[in-house]
């Protein structure tokens, strides 16, 4: 199954595929594409940063079918995956040496603010970013 686009709200764009690796480089190049639109590629490295972060967190800990919305409103950039499973993200403690779990210690770095909120089926976890201009 391919990436396919989602139902627009209030200026949101979605997109739901699965949540594979053989998928990461459609959704990342969705990313740039989106944000070249909206006039925003300056900003297209943080914001690639965190979306892969919150799209590899949900594949690895959810699998399935997930959506990634991204919306420009007001100077932030917010970008928010939504997963099958209801469990929160639980960031662990930052060790520098760890080859892994730095996920959310990237996205609690770049994002203004970040979180979750349960969904029918599953939850969506969320990142701001500011893009000034």
């Amino acid at each position: 199954m391919g990436l396919q686009p989602s139902a627009v709200h209030h200026g949101e764009l979605a997109l739901d595929g699965p949540g594979d690796a053989r998928a990461f480089s459609a959704w990342i190049g969705w990313i740039r594409q989106t944000l070249t639109e909206w006039h925003l590629a300056a900003h297209d490295t943080d914001a690639v940063l965190v979306a892969a972060e919150l799209l590899s967190n949900a594949a690895r800990h959810a699998g399935g079918i997930l959506r990634l919305s991204l919306d420009h409103r007001d100077g932030v950039l917010r970008i928010a995956v939504t997963d099958p499973s209801p469990d929160p993200p639980r960031p662990r403690a930052h060790r520098a040496e760890a080859t892994g779990g730095h996920g959310l210690f990237i996205v609690d770095n770049l994002a203004l603010d970040w979180g979750t909120r349960p969904e029918p089926h599953g939850k969506t976890v969320w990142a701001e970013l500011p893009v000034p201009g």
